[in-house]
């Protein structure tokens, strides 16, 4: 089937975007590095409880799983004032090497005998450092090569692709980890990571910053459009947390926001090892766990829309407290057929979270002090996830997987009924007229 053929069977709205030899190079790279990424879901967490030391694994799982992501936080909050200036396809282009080299010596260790859990940790690690800027990059990149009309169409192209890579990816890492190594997928990831790299080295020259062009690209009035978004602005940040304080219930909102993410960290860290002590399984039960939780978040995400008719406050509380439900079967003892209903019950659940958590945030912010508030949420939000992960293994070492999905989901119950008694409280004090002083 020639291109012409395959574009006409795209909506109306997508065709356009493939009449440009860059994004047709792009593209198809970035959905590799996303599934590469999918299949790293189960791979990374089944690798470090192969090799973790006995009686480690825990430990080890949530160093780990920590290692992948709290590095690329720790990046987006350091690292602005050296790398907001440079070129979207420079900058997608150096996390993509890193990350396809330090990621690519995974399997080379680990056939070679020498992936030591220390030497595991600290590949991964470094693999993350620029993996937010990496990120903001290659939407920058996207603006830049396309014109502003088709821009839209394009991140919904890309979105989906991540989209998909959180259901299709964990379920064939889970097949594929029955006939090969959890490290030879991450080397599939690295590899992915490598054609990414190797794509946006063939875009224009002005576009990837590769040469004389893209240089000038930064300075005078083109430097707008050749700087990257930045991952997290640090000025508009601490200007947005001024602005914070002084509105309680959208602290409200940030606190209760991090403190889900928080809770959830430890349950990502428990699921592996209840799949293999618990449940005495292998890594297909994994990424059947991760492909029905992804495909109930992406249909709960679909199902935002719907639920902007309710009142959101109640709405969210309700999301928080329904998530911290689906995990407490874990800790009953309930046989896998319940848990992976409940997991993916968890997703739908989950899926409109963020979503109904911006529009919060839009409706009880100024117009003119949104884009200093959500910078501030993002910086804020950015730990949350990666602390949880690595308090999951010690959790893990002191009560075991099952009892940690069962307090995860437990402490997150109890996360949703202080908010809806903090939120009570402070309606009641809106509505309670002040005293009137009467003279004596």
């Amino acid at each position: 089937m020639t291109r012409v053929q395959t574009t006409r069977l795209l909506p109306q709205a997508y065709r356009p975007l493939f009449a440009h030899a860059d994004f047709r190079r792009l593209l198809p790279a970035l959905a590799a590095s996303d599934l590469g990424d999918g299949m790293s879901v189960v791979a990374v967490a089944w690798l470090a409880i192969e090799i973790a030391p006995p009686g480690q694994s825990g430990m080890l799982l949530g160093a780990a799983l920590a290692a992948y992501a709290l590095p690329g936080a720790a990046g987006a909050l350091l690292f602005g004032r050296w790398l907001r200036r440079l070129p979207a396809g420079r900058l997608l282009a150096a996390d993509s090497r890193i990350r396809a080299v330090l990621l690519g010596c995974v399997p080379l260790a680990w056939a070679a005998g020498v992936l030591h859990p220390v030497l595991y940790v600290a590949l991964l690690a470094g693999s993350s450092v620029l993996h937010a800027w990496g990120n903001a990059g290659r939407y920058s990149l996207l603006a830049q090569i396309l014109p502003p009309d088709q821009r839209l169409a394009a991140n919904a192209l890309v979105s989906s692709s991540v989209s998909a890579s959180i259901v299709v990816g964990p379920a064939l890492a889970g097949f594929l980890a029955a006939v090969i190594s959890p490290a030879w997928l991450i080397g599939l990831d690295a590899l992915s990571f490598a054609v990414l790299a190797a794509q946006v080295g063939r875009l224009r020259g002005a576009v990837a910053g590769q040469d004389g062009k893209g240089e000038e690209a930064g300075k005078g009035e083109e430097d707008s459009e050749a700087a990257t978004a930045a991952p997290v602005d640090a000025d508009r940040s601490a200007a947005g947390l001024r602005l914070l304080r002084k509105q309680p219930e959208l602290l409200g909102v940030l606190a209760l926001t991090w403190f889900f993410n928080f809770l959830y960290g430890p349950a990502e860290v428990a699921l592996p090892l209840h799949v293999t002590d618990d449940l005495h399984a292998g890594a297909g039960l994994l990424g059947l766990y991760w492909t029905l939780f992804g495909a109930g978040a992406v249909l709960g995400g679909l199902a935002a829309g719907a639920l902007r008719r309710f009142p959101l406050w109640p709405v969210t509380l309700g999301i928080v407290a329904g998530w911290g439900l689906a995990l407490v079967p874990f800790g009953l003892g309930a046989p896998a057929a319940v848990t992976l209903a409940c997991f993916t019950l968890g997703g739908l659940i989950y899926g409109p979270f963020t979503a109904l958590s911006y529009t919060l945030f839009q409706e009880r912010t100024p117009a003119a002090s949104l884009t200093t508030v959500l910078a501030a949420r993002s910086a804020a939000l950015l730990t949350a996830g990666p602390v949880g992960t690595a308090l999951g293994g010690p959790l893990i070492a002191l009560l075991g997987p099952r009892q940690v999905l069962a307090a995860s989901g437990l402490a997150t119950v109890a996360l949703a009924v202080i908010g809806a008694a903090i939120r009570v409280r402070g309606l009641r004090r809106v509505r309670t007229p002040a005293p009137v002083s009467r003279p004596t």
